[in-house]
C-alpha cells in the first residue's frame, strides 16, 4: 500500500496521474498519542497530521490467527528442528519475522541466570535489537530494544535445533540464529524468501494458510484472552502506540457464547 500510494504521488508530480487522485491518498487526523520526542507546538497546533486514507483489509478474517491446536499440529508435522524452533518461537513471543531472522546468538540468554554475560535479567529470555548491518537485511521494525522472556519448551526446541545445526560445518561461521542448513548457500543467514518458503510448505502440509504474522496475532490474542494487561501485551509486541493493539484482538464463537451465558445467569439470579 505504501509503495502504491507513493508511486501515485510521484506520478502526480509528473502529471501522469490527476492531482485529485493524489489528494485522495491522505486525510487529516488529530494525533491523540504522540511519538516520543514529537513537538506538537506551544498550543498543540501540530497535533493534526496527514495520514493514509487506506487500510489493508484481511480478506480471510477466519485465518488472522491460528488456534493452539493448529500451532501444535504445525510443529508436530514439521520434520526439521530449525523450523520447529522458528514456529514455536514466533507463537510464544509474538516476534515479527524480521525480528526473528535478525536474532544473533548473543541475543539468546537461555540460562537460568545471565549474570556471567553481563545481563541482570533473570530467567531464560532473548533481546530484540534493531540492527542495520544484518547480512540477510532482516530489520526489527521498532527502533527500541526490548527483552522477551521465553518458556522452557522454547529452550528445548532451541537445543534440538542446535544439535541439527552442529551437523552443518558452514553454520559455525555465522553468529546469526537462523541459517540455511538444507540447501546452498549452507550456513548463510536465512532471508525473508527462505522463511516464506518454509511457511508455504507448512501451509500445504497443514491444509490452511500459515504465515509468520499469523503467529504474532495468535500470541497477542492468547495473552489478551488470558487477561494479560494491554500495556504488558503492547510492551511484549514492541508497539509504540496503544492504538496498534486493536488489530490483535480476535473474538471467537466460544467467547461470545460465554458472554451470553454469563448475562443469562446474571438475569436469572436477580
Amino acid at each position: 500500500m505504501t509503495a502504491v500510494t507513493d508511486f501515485l504521488r510521484f506520478g502526480a508530480l509528473h502529471s501522469w496521474v490527476p492531482s485529485q487522485t493524489a489528494g485522495l491518498l491522505s486525510e487529516p487526523r488529530f494525533l491523540r498519542f504522540l511519538p516520543a520526542g514529537y513537538d506538537d507546538g506551544e498550543r498543540g497546533q501540530w497535533r493534526q497530521a496527514q495520514v493514509s486514507a487506506f487500510r489493508f483489509q484481511v480478506s480471510e478474517p477466519g485465518y488472522e490467527d491460528l488456534s493452539p491446536q493448529q500451532i501444535r499440529r504445525m510443529i508436530a508435522d514439521t520434520p526439521r528442528a530449525r523450523d520447529r524452533f522458528l514456529i514455536a518461537l514466533l507463537a510464544a513471543t509474538g516476534l515479527r519475522i524480521g525480528e526473528a531472522l535478525g536474532l544473533r546468538q548473543e541475543d539468546l540468554h537461555f540460562l537460568a541466570s545471565s549474570r556471567s554475560l553481563g545481563c541482570p535479567v533473570q530467567g531464560p529470555h532473548l533481546h530484540v535489537r534493531r540492527r542495520t548491518d544484518n547480512p540477510n537485511r532482516a530489520l526489527a521494525k521498532s527502533r527500541h530494544s526490548r527483552c522477551l522472556p521465553v518458556t522452557p519448551d522454547i529452550v528445548a526446541f532451541y537445543t534440538d535445533y542446535q544439535h541439527e545445526r552442529n551437523q552443518v560445518g558452514a553454520a559455525a561461521d555465522t553468529g546469526m540464529v537462523f541459517v540455511n542448513l538444507f540447501r546452498p548457500p549452507l550456513g548463510r543467514a536465512m532471508t525473508y524468501p527462505n522463511a516464506k518458503n518454509v511457511f508455504d510448505r507448512l501451509a500445504r502440509r497443514a491444509g490452511h494458510p500459515a504465515r509468520p504474522h499469523m503467529l504474532r496475532h495468535s500470541a497477542a490474542t492468547h495473552w489478551l484472552r488470558e487477561g494479560v494487561d494491554r500495556d504488558v501485551v503492547q510492551k511484549l509486541l514492541g508497539h509504540a502506540s496503544p492504538l496498534s493493539m486493536d488489530r490483535y484482538r480476535h473474538v471467537d464463537e466460544s467467547e461470545t457464547r460465554a458472554a451470553v451465558d454469563r448475562a443469562q445467569a446474571w438475569r436469572e439470579n436477580q
